[in-house]
C-alpha cells in the first residue's frame, strides 16, 4: 500500500491582516504589537522552521516547512493545513506528529501573536479540536483501505466512487483513493474538507452554549421565586452570559463572508468540478445552518437581557428592604435618645451606665441581625412569561 501524503487541519477566522502579523513572526521572530521578545524568539526557535514563503492565489497563503519533515499552510482566512509529504513508517505515529506539532508547538505559537485584543470567550477556550484526518492512497486495493479503517478502529460511514479517485468515510478518518486524480486538485477538495467540517464543529459549539444558557436561566426562573441572598450571585452570572453572547456573535456574524468567499473561489476552479457534487450542497447546506443559528442567537440575546432586567429589577427591590430594615434600628436608636431627654435621666458613667449602654447596643445588633437574616431569607416573586420549548 503505497501512501501518498496525509493531512490534518483547522480553521478560526483570521484576515489578510492577521495572515501578514503571522508572517512577520514566522520570517523574523518578531512582532509590532507590545509582546515579549524573548518568548516571540523562543515559540519561533520551537516550530523548526526550515524554510518559509509567502504564495499569492485566490486566497493567499504562507507555506513554511519545518526540519522535521512536517509542511504547513496557513490561508488568509484562518485555514491551517499540515501535512507530511513523504510519510514513511506507522501511520498513527505519522498523525500523532502533525497532531503533536499543531498543538504544542504551532498553537501555542499563533495565540501568543494573537493574545492581545477581544478575548475568546471562556466557554470557547481550551476546546480540544478532533480533527479531520486525511490519508491519500496511490491505486489502493480495496481489501487494503479496510485494513486501514479496521487499524483505526473506524466504521466506514459511506463511500464514494469516481474514474478519477475514491473517498472512504470514517468517523475522524478519510481516505482518498487516488487512481488517476492530481494530487494537487485532491489537495484543494481536502482544504474544503477541513474548512466545513471547523465550519460546521463551531456552529455546532454554538448551538450547545445556547441550549447551557437557556436551561441555567430557565432552570432559576422556573422555580417561580428565589432568595434574596441569591439575586446577586444569579444577577452576576447573567451578566457573564450577557458578555459572552455579545463576544460570540460578533463572531457568528463573521462566518457568512468565509463560507460565501470560499464557495465562490471553488466553484470558479475548474479543477474542482469533479468534486462539486460533493461539495456543493454542503455550502447551502451550512449557509442554512448559520442562518438558524444567528435567529437562534438573537433568541438567545433577547432572553439573556431580559433575564437580566427581570433580576436587576429583584436585586432593587432587595436593596429597598435593607433600607427599610436599617430605617427601622436607626429609629430605635433615635427612641432611646428621645426616652432619655424626656425623662431626664440620662445614664452616667458608672456600672449601671455601662450596663445599659451594653444592653442597648446587644439590642440593636440582635434587631440588625435579625433583620439581616430577613432579608436574605426573604422569597422574591419571579413574574415572567411561560414559553414553552421547542421540540
Amino acid at each position: 500500500m503505497n501512501i501518498q501524503k496525509i493531512y490534518i487541519g483547522g480553521w478560526f477566522q483570521r484576515t489578510t491582516l492577521h495572515l501578514s502579523e503571522i508572517y512577520d513572526f514566522l520570517k523574523e521572530g518578531k512582532s509590532e504589537l507590545a509582546l515579549d521578545a524573548a518568548k516571540l524568539k523562543d515559540l519561533r526557535g520551537a516550530l523548526g522552521i526550515d524554510s518559509i514563503e509567502m504564495k499569492i492565489e485566490s486566497l493567499d497563503y504562507i507555506l513554511f516547512r519545518s526540519k522535521s519533515r512536517i509542511e504547513i499552510k496557513i490561508y488568509e482566512d484562518g485555514l491551517i493545513v499540515l501535512s507530511n509529504p513523504k510519510p514513511e513508517g506507522d501511520i498513527k505515529e505519522i498523525i500523532g506528529e502533525l497532531t503533536s506539532y499543531y498543538e504544542t508547538k504551532l498553537s501555542p505559537a499563533i495565540s501568543y501573536i494573537f493574545s492581545l485584543g477581544a478575548p475568546i470567550p471562556k466557554e470557547l477556550a481550551n476546546i480540544k479540536t478532533i480533527y479531520p484526518y486525511f490519508i491519500v492512497l496511490d491505486n489502493a486495493k480495496r481489501n487494503e483501505i479496510e485494513g486501514l479503517l479496521a487499524h483505526f478502529d473506524q466504521d466506514k460511514y459511506f463511500e464514494i466512487m469516481k474514474p478519477e479517485f475514491e473517498i472512504y468515510r470514517g468517523n475522524k478518518l478519510y481516505i482518498i483513493n487516488n487512481l488517476k486524480e492530481k494530487i494537487g486538485n485532491i489537495e484543494n477538495f481536502i482544504n474544503e474538507q477541513i474548512f466545513m467540517r471547523e465550519f460546521k464543529g463551531q456552529l455546532h459549539r454554538y448551538l450547545n452554549l445556547h441550549r447551557t444558557i437557556w436551561e441555567h436561566i430557565a432552570d432559576v426562573k422556573e422555580r417561580g421565586e428565589i432568595k434574596g441572598k441569591d439575586i446577586p450571585a444569579f444577577k452576576d452570572k447573567v451578566e457573564s452570559f450577557a458578555k459572552t453572547i455579545n463576544l460570540i456573535e460578533s463572531r457568528i456574524n463573521q462566518m457568512g463572508a468565509y463560507i460565501r468567499t470560499r464557495e465562490a473561489i471553488a466553484k470558479r476552479n475548474d479543477e474542482l468540478k469533479k468534486f462539486m457534487d460533493i461539495l456543493e450542497f454542503k455550502y447551502e447546506t451550512l449557509i442554512d445552518t448559520l442562518g438558524y443559528i444567528k435567529d437562534i442567537w438573537g433568541m438567545t440575546k433577547n432572553y439573556v437581557n431580559s433575564a437580566l432586567d427581570l433580576f436587576s429589577g429583584l436585586q432593587a427591590k432587595s436593596t429597598e428592604s435593607s433600607v427599610k430594615n436599617l430605617a427601622v434600628i436607626t429609629s430605635m436608636g433615635v427612641g432611646a435618645t428621645l426616652i432619655n431627654l424626656f425623662t431626664q435621666q440620662p445614664p452616667k458613667l458608672n456600672l449601671a451606665g455601662a450596663i445599659y449602654f451594653i444592653v442597648l447596643a446587644l439590642i440593636g445588633y440582635i434587631t440588625n441581625r435579625a433583620m439581616q437574616s430577613m432579608a436574605v431569607k426573604k422569597m422574591y416573586k419571579i413574574r415572567d412569561i411561560k414559553i414553552a420549548k421547542d421540540i
